[in-house]
């Protein structure tokens, strides 16, 4: 059944939403190609690549994307499989307290950041470890397991009880149930969520803050490089590399999880 068009007013409202979002933004990358290295002036004085050159020439600018990708991908693979299991586990059991614990899920993303990354320093603290890559990936998994446990539930949640039953009265045990019927239908799911873990845990700066202690992440860096303002180029530059790495999952897992109707 064809769906009604949204009224004009309704269209026009969304796309002044969308500008008024997403307007600075493109600020950020026009001022990435200004020749001007200290104010900025609208329209640009000119525009040039040699900000480029000169961002890619910093070895600090590739130590802290490195940090960055490294982070987030060891925090990926910890929430990809501690997530999963959670979805599993709370998927259809019921027990009791089972809101509760999916509420404690739910909580550190919930969460403002500032008090998320102060009861992580605490924690570090009270258990004597030092600040450093570990205790990042730490508390970047501890809002990334949410977003893999969410996309895996909604997928389990849509298969039918009986492909389970149907797999074990074959003679399938808990393994090949897994690999052949739940691991294909549920693919997607975890891709998307490990898409959407990554991105978030790659421009995390808050949580970050409070468990970096020496080390410095790429939006740590952009922090500091806020404080000099003959470098305002070369942030922006590094900034639209940021939102290009960041779009890509995203997009991916929207492509991913969106009904398959929307898809046709």
């Amino acid at each position: 059944m064809p769906s009604e068009r949204a009224p004009l007013g309704q269209k026009l409202a969304a796309f002044a939403g969308l500008a008024f979002l997403h307007f600075p933004v493109l600020i950020i990358v026009l001022y990435a190609f200004t020749t001007e290295d200290r104010t900025y002036q609208f329209p640009p004085p000119g525009l040039t690549l040699r900000w480029f050159e000169a961002a890619f020439a910093r070895d600090d600018i590739w130590t802290a994307l490195g940090l960055s990708l490294q982070v987030a991908a060891v925090a990926t693979l910890i929430a990809l499989f501690l997530g999963t299991l959670a979805a599993f586990a709370l998927v259809r059991s019921g027990f009791r307290g089972k809101e509760a614990i999916t509420l404690l899920f739910v909580l550190p993303i919930a969460l403002p950041g500032i008090v998320t990354g102060i009861a992580l320093l605490s924690a570090i603290r009270t258990a004597g470890l030092g600040a450093g890559f570990w205790t990042i990936v730490m508390g970047h998994a501890t809002f990334c397991i949410v977003i893999v446990h969410n996309n895996v539930i909604a997928r389990l949640r849509r298969l039918p009880a009986s492909w389970i039953e149907a797999s074990m009265d074959l003679g399938a045990d808990g393994w090949q149930t897994f690999r052949h019927v739940l691991l294909p239908q549920i693919a997607t799911a975890l891709l998307a969520g490990g898409m959407l873990a990554f991105a978030l845990s790659f421009d995390e700066i808050i949580v970050t803050l409070f468990t970096a202690g020496h080390e410095r992440t790429l939006p740590i860096w952009f922090f500091n490089e806020l404080f000099r303002p003959r470098e305002r180029p070369i942030t922006n530059v590094v900034a639209v590399v940021v939102v290009a790495v960041t779009l890509v999952p995203i997009m991916l897992a929207y492509h991913l999880t969106r009904p398959k109707e929307q898809k046709d």
